[in-house]
């Protein structure tokens, strides 16, 4: 992926702990975001990865240290978001290697987060939002977990700002998986403020019981830079909270996520 022109510079010595680390950002037919998550894999210290779906070479994935799901629409979200996309040669390559001794990282992000149920690498599903409206805001989320590998540079309680949109993005689960992700500590972000989409019990992101797999609704590499990100009216000030996971993740590939 080319170099991009830094409009702000929210980089430092500290938010860059491994920049030899590549992450793969992952491109599915219909997929929007994979050059943003690229830009903020690249401003958070690490090399972005171009891997293409359709790769089913036995070294697809040797090359990357962890891989992000962008959002966007895989396949035009036809028979549901993210049903076609799980059987994407390439994610049966990302399942085995999550769910392997090793635990490749992976960030599903809307769309991603959509794949993610869909391949169970993660519970619960996605259905569309309870209003039946596609939504576009600035979203307030609280840090339910912040012992993962995409969340260590958080702390638990906190209140982060990002971007939110989706029109399928109702998260959905039976009680019984719901009390376990809440016994467990796998809710890994809730809604502050207003539930935008009418998910269960507010939830906008879970892990897996390894803490290497999340998932979540709103976009984080929509708020990384100052200038492309949301604004505080009141303050003025842009909101760069999202650039948390990417540097997250680089600190857990070389200290293995210790604050």
């Amino acid at each position: 992926m080319s170099e991009a022109p830094l409009i702000g510079d929210v980089t430092s010595p500290e938010s860059a702990p491994l920049a030899d680390a590549r992450i793969g950002v992952v491109t599915f037919p219909g997929t929007l975001d994979d050059r943003d998550a690229a830009r903020a894999v690249r401003l958070a210290g690490g090399t972005p990865v171009a891997l293409w779906h359709a790769d089913d070479s036995a070294d697809a994935l040797r090359d990357v240290d962890a891989v992000v799901l962008p959002g966007g629409f895989s396949y035009g979200d036809y028979l549901r978001a993210g049903a076609i996309a799980r059987f994407a040669p390439l994610m049966s390559k990302i399942v085995d290697a999550a769910n392997s001794d090793a635990k490749l990282p992976v960030l599903g992000i809307c769309n991603g987060f959509q794949i993610l149920t869909e391949s169970h690498l993660l519970p619960g599903s996605m259905i569309k939002n309870d209003h039946l409206k596609f939504i576009c805001r600035d979203q307030v989320l609280r840090v339910e977990n912040a012992e993962t590998a995409w969340t260590n540079q958080y702390e638990a309680g906190q209140e982060i700002t990002v971007v939110l949109k989706n029109q399928d993005g109702q998260y959905v689960a039976d009680e019984k998986t719901l009390d376990e992700l809440e016994g467990e500590g796998r809710v890994a972000f809730r809604y502050v403020g207003w539930n935008p989409n009418g998910s269960r019990r507010g939830i906008a992101g879970i892990t897996n019981a390894a803490g290497n797999v999340v998932g979540l609704m709103p976009h984080p590499e929509h708020a990384v830079e100052a200038g492309f990100a949301p604004l505080d009216g009141d303050t003025g000030s842009y909101s760069t909270d999202g650039l948390g996971f990417f540097t997250s993740v680089l600190t857990t590939l070389v200290s293995g996520g210790t604050k």
